[in-house]
């Protein structure tokens, strides 16, 4: 496999980076791609910092050890609740503030920093630009206007703090990821293996994908790229309809999967979160990464399958 390079043929500065939401789905494959690029990792933990290499802070009371930040190069914000729960009022709420208010407190801080850090990559979604059909999407496309597109936008706007003090501010907005420890691919194995796997109504929504080490090796890849700012879509350079995806991961798995399953039944068991996520299509292309010289390891659906299901473990190396 092949790993991405810069422009440059100098070797990458060695970084300290710092990473909130480092035990989530992406952070440890993150958190590791990094330090076997030979970059220093401090964690963000809401909790008392137990070593040199964790920062304590509290993003609902609004406190962070800013002092422990001093010294940190880059700060690699990859907070949020998870969206796989239905959107009630509360959901909602939950699922807005847990994305601006931890992004907007490290802001304020990085801004507030003497010296700063030159670089503040903020997670976002590809949800930004709401459901599109077969429209091929692009960090230039306008955001949509429904209530996932309103909170990616809410969310970035929350950078803006560490923006207008000069540092560097990357939006990761990022596709499914494709991993078997959690998201869409973790909850849809159980009944792929089950054989009562299938396509969701005619199959021609568009789902736009990345594996999870090429997830983590584009944000390191962006880490180290000083041109690198603003939207950047961390997807694969092949989204594929959800037909295609039943058929590849049936074809991956060795099982059948010929269930088709109403539209209508999606929305009735997961209501709006349905409409804006599983039902989505979302034809979305890696503009920015591509003409920065980012290299995927898995620029195919099958080859993501098939990492994921190879891979048990959260933090080891895929490269």
């Amino acid at each position: 496999m092949t790993t991405p390079v810069l422009h440059s043929s100098e070797p990458a500065a060695r970084l300290t980076v710092a990473i909130s939401g480092a035990s989530g789905l992406i952070g440890p494959a993150t958190a590791a791609t990094l330090q076997r690029h030979g970059h220093t990792i401090k964690r963000l933990v809401r909790r008392a910092a137990r070593e040199a290499a964790e920062i304590e802070w509290n993003p609902s009371a609004g406190t962070i050890d800013a002092g422990a930040l001093h010294g940190v190069d880059v700060v690699i914000n990859l907070s949020g609740e998870t969206l796989a729960q239905r959107w009630t009022a509360s959901a909602k709420r939950r699922i807005l503030e847990s994305r601006t208010k931890p992004t907007l407190l490290l802001a304020r801080t990085l801004a507030s920093l003497s010296p700063r850090p030159s670089a503040f990559l903020s997670a976002s979604a590809v949800g930004i630009y709401g459901s599109r059909g077969d429209a091929m999407l692009d960090e230039a496309s306008p955001p949509g206007d429904d209530f996932l597109a309103d909170v990616c936008k809410q969310w970035e706007a929350a950078t803006e703090p560490a923006s207008a003090a000069g540092i560097r501010v990357v939006h990761l907005r990022t596709a499914v990821v494709m991993s078997r420890e959690g998201g869409m691919l973790a909850k849809l194995l159980p009944l792929f293996r089950a054989g009562i796997g299938g396509r969701i109504g005619d199959g021609r929504n568009w789902l736009s994908w990345i594996a999870r080490s090429d997830c983590a090796e584009a944000i390191a890849f962006l880490a180290g790229t000083p041109e690198a700012s603003g939207p950047v879509n961390l997807v694969a350079p092949n989204p594929v309809t959800n037909a295609e995806f039943t058929r590849v991961l049936a074809h991956v798995l060795g099982r059948p999967g010929f269930v088709t399953v109403p539209r209508l039944a999606m929305k009735l068991a997961f209501g709006e979160m349905a409409r804006d996520t599983i039902l989505a299509s979302q034809r979305v292309a890696p503009r920015r990464l591509l003409e920065w010289g980012f290299e995927f390891a898995c620029p195919t659906l099958e080859s993501a399958l098939r990492q994921a299901l190879a891979d048990r473990s959260a933090t080891r190396s895929t490269h």
